[in-house]
């Protein structure tokens, strides 16, 4: 349970949290969105103060209807923070939450040590070809369609099975052209109705069948402030209930808005299940 991260070792046998930082204007969470340098580099600093392995950058917000983003509008966003990150903290794992290849190379080049790809290659072609030339560590996430479709597309003949299967497909794709580190995230609201989300929830430690880390992001997300009846600023306690779940179901990584109360969910939960 061991990943590659720049020629660093990340043992994932203990869960480690990924922090979310945006460079978008329309995501989902509104406090999650770093629009200028002071803003990057004050949130990445206490996400890293307060525990985070990871910090996830993304430049094209995937909540559903979200408008298209040009490649380069994309890259425009993305590039210059993953430069400021690594110039003002050197040991910084940065991961980006992108499924263009042209955004994963040249987010690699500028210091980036692994892609978090919500299409796991489906939507570029060329992705899975990028990761194995440069052997980054390669978030896989299921999902069917776009973020502008994907709520017509929830239809499936059993849900956990049709994704084992998909997670299956892909592995022997990554595998086949060499890519050693692959992480899974069952997408949680990608195609997936409120109930749908609980029951992946609940049978989510049957990923572990594959024996690889799976990256759980639930924080903040739809089937907890709309079941809730609450806006998304107001979910931070119904994510850290479902992060508790999901680490009794085998979570290695929480990607999450609120790094703090994570590292405490790990704790917690680490010390119960001695």
């Amino acid at each position: 349970m061991t990943i590659n991260c720049k020629g660093r070792l990340i043992d994932l046998s203990s869960p480690k949290v990924m922090g979310i930082l945006n460079s978008t204007p329309d995501s989902f969470f509104e406090d999650s969105r770093t629009q200028n340098k002071s803003d990057i580099l004050k949130k990445a600093e206490m996400m890293l103060e307060e525990g985070a392995t990871f910090i996830d950058i993304g430049g094209y917000s995937s909540r559903p209807d979200a408008e298209n983003v040009a490649e380069n509008e994309e890259l425009k966003r993305v590039v210059p923070a993953i430069e400021l990150l690594v110039k003002e903290f050197p040991e910084i794992l940065i991961s980006v939450d992108t499924f263009r290849s042209k955004v994963a190379e040249e987010a690699i080049g500028a210091g980036a040590a692994l892609i978090n790809d919500i299409s796991a290659g489906r939507l570029d072609e060329k992705m899975m070809s990028i990761i194995a030339q440069h052997q980054v560590p390669y978030i896989m996430m299921h999902m069917r369609g776009t973020p502008k479709t994907m709520k017509q597309l929830t239809a499936y003949d059993d849900l956990v099975s049709d994704i084992t299967y998909y997670f299956s497909e892909k592995i022997k794709e990554a595998r086949t052209l060499g890519i050693n580190d692959l992480i899974l995230d069952p997408g949680f609201g990608f195609a997936k109705t409120t109930d749908q989300n609980f029951e992946l929830l609940k049978k989510s430690a049957l990923f572990s069948s594959f024996k690889l880390p799976v990256l759980i992001g639930i924080s903040r997300k739809t089937m907890i402030h709309k079941t809730l009846n609450i806006s998304p600023k107001k979910a931070l306690n119904g994510t850290t209930v479902l992060n508790t779940l999901a680490l009794t179901k085998g979570a290695a990584i929480l990607r999450v808005h609120d790094v703090k109360e994570a590292m405490e969910t790990i704790k917690l939960v680490s010390l119960f299940s001695k």
